[in-house]
């Protein structure tokens, strides 16, 4: 008989092609969000929900060993989590209370007289002491998907991918191992900024981080947890992770509205002595800068010497601009709802003033069809259709267009092509050229984690960029291919060992 030393995350189904990817993350898993935004108890059917339980103690080992018991025996996907040991009553209960929705139940028998006077207000079980019947107790429900034929799903992208999440119950569970694995990567979120749907909550959110949790299994086999909470609190959340701060490898913020995302990174970075990591900033910022890396060289353009504008200032854009300027760009300007931003705006919070001092050298001012005018690249990281024709006509020559609003981009390319841009770039899988960050975070990670590094540099974010540009052959680099296929297994691998051998015991 096999002795278990370890559980690993693995999807539910092979993500072997662009299809499959676009039903376990986008687009297409937009579709079950909005099911659980309607009906919360949704979130037992569409995801993995109702056969996790969350194993809880004050040693992680210990935790482990329970939650591989508990998946040998019962088939239930458990995940172990250490409970620092100054960690009050109160803090647990408040803890658990927001985490609930992650899972089917809670399993605190480890440390049964810590917990048993607590009375947690959860609508999930909570056990604290031994019941005769485990599986009936935690009401977990296994639902494998074997050799099940995407190929039979009907409908668009939406239809398919809500059929996917139906029959498989969500696209993640674990695996018991033989070999000793590193802890997993939490993958968390208060669901404020969720897709393109805005503030649908934590609990809606769960499909998306379930497909970040797929992707990172299969691109970098690096294990993850689904961890949101309940609260859009900063403290608060910063609060929970400090207290399971030894039950992870890292932290992967997701889906967190600005200015909020930054607030938590912060707090987090400055906090914790493991890696954290904001995917829809940093991970955004590395492909783009790489796939305009790629792009310059067909227009012969180099990024000291080019304008490039940029539409939308948040949590996306704010990253974006940052690593562009560290990357050696000189003329960026950026927008919002209310115009080109410059120093001393009256508009501008903090963080917008900050991206004033790096940006608009000329103190450009007026809406997005003024500030256009002779830009040799446009970045979209803001909304659907705020694009025109006629703004890409009043471009510089071969125009280089990033239209990265999901699922409707600034402009269809079918529209920016008749308009004259010379390369043009999406966030969707439907369309050349996808943007797409399973290029960036499974790779990081994996090499952030062997590499026992604990803090994401900007140096580091450059060389993931331009790992992900050199992966795109010149041969093979044209005005549709300017990034790696997303499923690339090689782009993990490259990205983790130039990680290791370059910053492995220097930050």
């Amino acid at each position: 008989m096999p002795q278990f030393k370890g559980i690993k995350t693995v999807p539910k189904i092979q993500i072997d092609n662009k299809d499959t990817l676009s039903l376990v993350y986008t687009p297409g898993v937009g579709a079950s969000c909005l099911k659980i935004k309607e009906n919360p108890e949704a979130s037992m059917v569409y995801t993995n929900r109702i056969n996790s339980v969350a194993v809880m103690s004050f040693d992680y080992q210990k935790s482990l060993q329970r939650a591989i018991f508990l998946k040998s025996v019962l088939l239930i996907d458990a995940y172990p989590f250490e409970i620092k040991e100054n960690t009050t009553q109160n803090d647990l209960k408040f803890a658990i209370e927001n985490l609930e929705i992650n899972f089917c139940a809670i399993d605190l028998s480890l440390i049964q007289e810590f917990a048993k006077d607590i009375d947690f207000n959860v609508e999930i079980p909570v056990l604290k002491e031994p019941v005769a019947d485990l599986k009936d107790f935690f009401g977990a429900i296994s639902r494998n998907v074997f050799m099940i034929d995407i190929t039979k799903l009907k409908g668009d992208v939406s239809e398919r991918s809500l059929q996917l999440h139906e029959l498989a119950g969500g696209v993640i569970e674990t695996e018991l191992t033989e070999e000793t694995r590193n802890k997993p990567v939490a993958i968390i979120s208060d669901g404020t900024a969720v897709l393109g749907y805005g503030n649908i909550g934590a609990l809606a959110s769960l499909p998306v981080m379930e497909g970040k949790a797929a992707l990172y299994a299969d691109l970098a086999d690096v294990d993850s947890v689904v961890f949101c909470t309940k609260t859009q609190n900063v403290d608060e959340i910063v609060k929970i992770l400090q207290i399971f701060e030894n039950s992870f490898s890292g932290i992967h913020i997701e889906d967190i509205a600005a200015p909020s995302c930054f607030e938590v990174e912060e707090k987090l970075t400055e906090t914790l002595n493991i890696p954290v990591f904001h995917d829809d900033q940093h991970g955004t910022a590395i492909i783009v800068l790489a796939g305009l890396l790629n792009s310059l060289v067909l227009v012969e353009k180099e990024l000291s010497k080019i304008k490039i504008v940029m539409s939308g200032a948040g949590a996306a854009g704010n990253a974006v601009a940052k690593l562009l300027h560290f990357a050696g760009a000189k003329n960026i300007v950026m927008t919002d709802i209310n115009g080109a931003i410059y120093k001393n705006r009256e508009a501008n919070d903090k963080y917008l003033e900050e991206l004033a001092q790096i940006t608009n050298p000329n103190n450009e001012k007026g809406a997005l069809k003024d500030i256009i005018k002779n830009a040799d690249v446009f970045i979209g990281l803001s909304k659907g259709g705020i694009l025109t024709e006629e703004m890409i006509q009043s471009m510089e020559y071969r125009p280089i267009v990033f239209a990265l609003a999901n699922p409707i981009p600034e402009i269809m390319p079918d529209e920016a092509k008749h308009a004259g841009v010379y390369i043009i770039s999406t966030g969707r899988s439907d369309f050349e050229n996808q943007i797409n960050n399973s290029l960036a975070f499974p790779g990081l990670f994996k090499g952030l984690i062997q590499g026992k590094i604990n803090k994401v540099t900007p140096e580091i974010k450059l060389e993931c960029a331009l790992l992900i540009a050199s992966m795109v052959s010149t041969d093979e680099l044209n005005p549709e291919n300017i990034m790696p296929d997303p499923l690339d297994r090689m782009v993990p691998l490259n990205m983790a060992n130039v990680i290791v051998e370059k910053y492995a015991n220097k930050n």
